[in-house]
Parts: structure tokens; C-alpha cells; sequence
């Protein structure tokens, strides 16, 4: 018998999950935390932040918070915390957002805990996935038996799943790629080139497996689909709200005249600083990290900021 799963947020990601699930026969709802837009989207049949996305049959949208056997929490990561006390208390949760709370620098699962949860990331763009196009995730939790349950649950056709149970590391790699993404747009922004694009998600890599392995991570799974995967995407890909932010600042724009533009929450902004001291507490170097954080924040331009990294001290790989 098939699970039925709610959808905990209707950005652009959980309505994409949303869509991808339900057009496989699953029983989906998709909740909106704004009644009208909620009434909105079921009527249209469309979410005007995925345009073109059409809605299964069977997909329901409500602004009630709904029961199932699963629920998916796609919402901002800055609201996850303030979410848990509406949502039904039996269900695992799949926790689908990333980055770092900012004052606990909480990841994700250690927000969670002590509930059962799970933490779906990977390479994946909301639109490519809402329009099936073929995609990989991981779906990490150290429970061997929910993990394999919930792999059956939310696989699909398109959406190839892969276990794990290093849920930090997967959760750690699916915040920190972000920040990163931030630096390889300004580097193409600024003209610097592709070998410093390339060098820097090397070394950006590097970085994000030495605090996984701090805070209790594997290094290993930095290599895999929530690390190396989710870097590839975010730092090349051109639908990236990170990597365009940052080329936006490579070009010289302001950091308010980038946000100011755009509705959807740039998660890189707040985790930068968040990543950069969570790191400090775990006496784990981030130079990319700090470089990033102190561009965000005025300390330094662009040019400064690559003379910071090129100038490091020289020692070896």
C-alpha cells in the first residue's frame, strides 16, 4: 500500500517534489503557509514561481496543515525551527532544506532531533525535477529500516535515490555548497577565469570535508551526490540563486541591489556567516568560507578578497 505524503512548503523545490511525486500516483498534498496563494495555486493549477509546472490531477494544495504517513519540509531553513510545532507528531520527516540556523548554526537534523528524520539532498534544480527530467539525491539517515522504507516511498522513473547514513555530513554538504556557489559566481563575474572557478571548487570541496569529519561526518560523502554532486550544479549552472549572486557581485553590483530584486530566499547570504563560525568552534579552517563572509559583508571587495586567497601560505595539497 502506497504512503501518503505531505509537502511542507510551496517555494518552488516542495512544490517540484510535490509535482514530481504526485504525477506518479502517489497521494500528495502540498501545503502553503498563505490561505489565498494556497487557494490560488489549487485553482490554477500552477505555482506562478515554477511557471509552466502544471499540477497532477491529484495534487492537492491546502493552507491546513495536513496528515500523512511522510512529510517533506521544504520550507527556508530560517523557519524550520518555527514549523515543528504544527506538524503532526507520528510521521518521519524528510528534511529537504539546507543551510545553517543562524545563532544555534544548527544544521537541519540536529534542529530535528530527537524526532526520526531523514535529510534529502543532492544536484537539483526545482524546474528539471517538476519537469522530470532525469535527476540522482540521497537520502541519508543513520536508520537502515526508514531509510529503505522512504527510498521506496519517494523514488521515481526520474528521480534515482541513493542511501546513506551520514546525515551531517549529507546536511553539511547541502549547506556549504551554497556558500561556495556564492565564490565561483564571483569569480566568473569578475572575468577571473575558468581555472579559478575550477581551483576553487577543489579546494571549496576540501574545506567542506575537513568540518564534516570535525563535526562527526565522513569525508567520503563531501565526495558524493549532497557534496561534489550539489557542487558541480550550484557552481556552474547558470539557475543557481547562489552562483548568480555572487557573479552579480563579481560585476561590481551591491549585495542590496541583488536581494532586493529577487523573491526567493538566497540561502548562501545567511550561511556564510553561520558555516564560517560553526567552523571556528570546531578549530576547522574555511578560507573560501571567510573570504565569502567578508565579501558579503563589506569587510572587502573583490579584488582584496582574491589577493587574500591567492596569497595564502604556500604548503601542499
Amino acid at each position: 500500500m502506497s504512503k501518503s505524503i505531505a509537502v511542507i512548503g510551496a517555494g518552488a523545490w516542495g512544490t517540484a517534489l510535490a509535482i514530481l511525486l504526485a504525477q506518479t500516483g502517489k497521494d500528495v498534498t502540498l501545503w502553503a503557509r498563505d490561505a489565498q496563494k494556497a487557494e490560488q495555486m489549487q485553482a490554477a493549477r500552477e505555482n506562478p514561481r515554477l511557471p509552466g509546472a502544471r499540477f497532477p490531477e491529484s495534487l492537492r494544495v491546502t493552507a491546513q496543515m495536513p496528515t500523512a504517513d511522510i512529510v517533506l519540509l521544504a520550507v527556508p531553513m530560517q523557519h524550520l525551527r518555527a514549523i515543528l510545532p504544527s506538524l503532526p507528531p507520528g510521521p518521519p520527516l524528510v528534511l529537504c532544506c539546507k543551510g545553517l540556523e543562524t545563532g544555534s548554526l544548527a544544521l537541519p537534523p540536529e534542529i530535528v532531533a530527537p524526532r526520526p528524520c531523514a535529510i534529502l539532498t543532492g544536484p537539483n534544480f526545482a524546474h528539471e525535477i517538476a519537469a522530470f527530467l532525469p535527476a540522482a539525491a540521497v537520502l541519508a539517515t543513520p536508520d537502515a529500516a526508514l531509510r529503505a522504507d522512504l527510498i521506496a516511498a519517494l523514488h521515481t522513473p526520474s528521480f534515482r535515490l541513493y542511501g546513506a547514513a551520514d546525515i551531517i555530513g549529507a546536511a553539511l554538504g547541502g549547506a556549504a555548497k551554497n556558500v561556495i556557489a556564492i565564490a565561483a559566481g564571483v569569480v566568473m563575474g569578475a572575468g577571473l577565469g575558468e581555472n579559478a572557478r575550477a581551483g576553487l571548487i577543489t579546494r571549496g570541496l576540501a574545506e567542506i570535508a575537513r568540518l564534516a569529519e570535525a563535526l562527526g561526518g565522513k569525508p567520503e560523502t563531501i565526495a558524493g551526490l549532497s557534496g561534489l554532486g550539489d557542487l558541480l550544479l550550484t557552481c556552474t549552472g547558470a539557475s543557481s540563486r547562489n552562483y548568480s549572486l555572487g557573479f552579480g557581485l563579481g560585476q561590481g553590483r551591491a549585495l542590496a541591489e541583488i536581494l532586493g530584486a529577487r523573491a526567493a530566499v538566497t540561502e548562501g547570504v545567511l550561511t556564510a556567516p553561520a558555516l564560517l563560525a560553526r567552523a571556528a568552534r570546531a578549530k576547522v579552517e574555511m578560507p573560501i568560507t571567510q573570504a565569502v563572509t567578508n565579501l558579503l559583508s563589506g569587510e572587502m571587495n573583490v579584488t582584496q578578497t582574491m589577493a587574500a586567497l591567492m596569497g595564502r601560505a604556500l604548503k601542499d595539497e
